[in-house]
């Protein structure tokens, strides 16, 4: 599919929701609504086990990031491990969201957000974004992403500070591409991985 099959396929997805398919120039994206979409028909659906699933794509190592931002009601985040670059020029990266997030809605009122990418010794840190209905910053350090105001967590080993680009659709969940505004890292420290559902560390 092109562009402009793409293009159209979701104009007609945001039509048939109710959702504004225009927005004004600066507005912050809304949060779109949550139906119980999937991108196949039942009877198209391959004989996938979701343990299965999760238990192959597990093998795939990945760094772990705590995305934040901060709206009417104060700062909210959530742990993320599905967050990567994704252009050089504009420079543009991607995470994706679970349609359930009850975080991820807040994010997008903002319209800006913080990937916070944490490093080996964070194992804590991200359990307590990973948790659901908790006051995750109860106890927390955070300073401002300096474009955007997002949470910026203190001694995390780098960080990119984004304004929301664009949303897609993606079955169960939402991929949302952002537009790096500004970002930093410290030149020592080692990533936090996680891989078959456990925390890890680089071993050299």
């Amino acid at each position: 599919m092109g562009h402009a099959g793409m293009a159209a396929t979701a104009v007609r997805y945001l039509r048939s929701v109710g959702a504004a398919t225009t927005a004004a120039p600066g507005t912050p994206p809304e949060a779109l609504p949550r139906p119980d979409l999937r991108a196949v028909r039942d009877d198209e659906r391959l004989p996938i086990a979701p343990a299965d699933f999760r238990r192959v794509l597990g093998h795939f190592a990945s760094g772990v990031t705590v995305v934040t931002a901060r709206d009417a009601d104060g700062p909210t985040g959530f742990a993320c491990q599905s967050f990567a670059s994704l252009s050089l020029d504009p420079p543009l990266v991607t995470f994706m969201v679970a349609r359930t997030s009850t975080t991820w809605p807040r994010i997008a009122r903002a319209g800006v957000f913080c990937v916070n990418i944490l490093g080996a010794e964070q194992g804590a840190l991200c359990r307590g974004f990973a948790v659901s209905g908790a006051d995750k910053f109860a106890g927390v350090a955070y300073g401002e992403a300096p474009a955007t105001g997002s949470p910026l967590l203190d001694s995390v080993p780098a960080w990119i500070d984004c304004r929301v680009h664009a949303v897609h659709t993606g079955g169960d969940h939402l991929i949302v591409v952002g537009r790096v505004e500004a970002l930093g890292a410290e030149e020592q420290g080692e990533p936090l991985l996680f891989h078959r559902g456990a925390f890890g560390r680089l071993s050299r």
